[in-house]
């Protein structure tokens, strides 16, 4: 009889240890590119550890927050904490970053010309029509020596904050996702390699100047609400994520396997 017991016991044990150590399900919402496929390779792998994720697409960078203010979606994942930052000042939020993500690469593209004392007067320039994302493409216009900055606005810069313009470029405002898709109609653009990738519309390691990958803060975070950010579901979502190889290969796919375009910056 104790034989039978300790057995029953042990059979307990090893169906318990063979089963997921988490049984929930998540909204995530994304943007197309490298941010819905990364999240996508991961749904196997958290599906065996008792996640199951549901990816949810936006076509925007206002949508993601409006729908998890409403609790349409978990978590969303396409923002750095800048990004994030003033979105909370803007409309009172109250969200958290849960952990960071991939950091992308931005640059200056043209279709037109090979160097930047080529672009003529009067040029056409397509930016990013949000204000931290349009701040950090003025700085790169402004690294390229095609137009100054008031100082100390930093990423923050807005179109009203050149105090010089020589060529007296005539700027568009464009949604981020979106600028990919319009450089071909204009002379320079603001451009993110993994909208490029997604969009096919040209080479994404064709950029003229880049940003640079060695600023932590524009990291894509994993942004949920404040009362969520120790949630077992969302905190086994991150780690999983920094630490899946299907993730990583999905990441490389989505930049083209071009390292200069993104860094993992949980890893360096």
């Amino acid at each position: 009889m104790k034989k039978s017991i300790r057995g029953l016991l042990a059979a307990v044990a090893a169906l318990a240890f063979s089963m997921p150590a988490l049984a929930a399900s998540l909204k995530v919402g994304v943007v197309p590119g490298v941010y819905a496929d990364s999240i996508k390779a991961l749904i196997p792998e958290a599906k065996a550890k008792g996640l199951d994720i549901a990816v949810v697409e936006f076509s925007d960078w206002t949508t993601p927050n409006i729908a998890l203010q409403a609790g349409d979606i978990d978590v969303n994942y396409f923002q750095h904490q800048p990004f994030l930052d003033n979105a909370i000042s803007e409309r009172e939020y109250d969200f958290k970053s849960a952990g960071i993500g991939v950091l992308a690469n931005i640059g200056l593209y043209s279709l037109k010309y090979k160097k930047f004392e080529d672009i003529p007067q009067d040029g056409k320039v397509a930016i990013a029509n949000d204000p931290v994302n349009q701040g950090r493409g003025l700085l790169l216009l402004q690294k390229a020596g095609l137009v100054k900055l008031r100082d100390g606005v930093g990423f923050k810069g807005t179109l009203d904050d050149i105090t010089d313009n020589p060529k007296h470029l005539i700027f568009t405002e464009v949604e981020g996702p979106q600028l990919a898709r319009v450089a071909g109609d204009v002379d320079i653009a603001q451009g993110y390699p993994h909208f490029i990738v997604a969009s096919k519309a040209f080479d994404p390691s064709s950029g003229l100047l880049y940003s640079g990958v060695d600023d932590k803060q524009f990291a894509i975070v994993f942004a949920v609400k404040s009362d969520r950010v120790d949630d077992p579901a969302i905190k086994e979502l991150v780690t999983l994520y920094q630490n899946s190889q299907a993730v990583k290969d999905a990441i490389s796919n989505a930049f083209a396997s071009d390292q200069k375009l993104y860094t993992l910056p949980w890893v360096h």
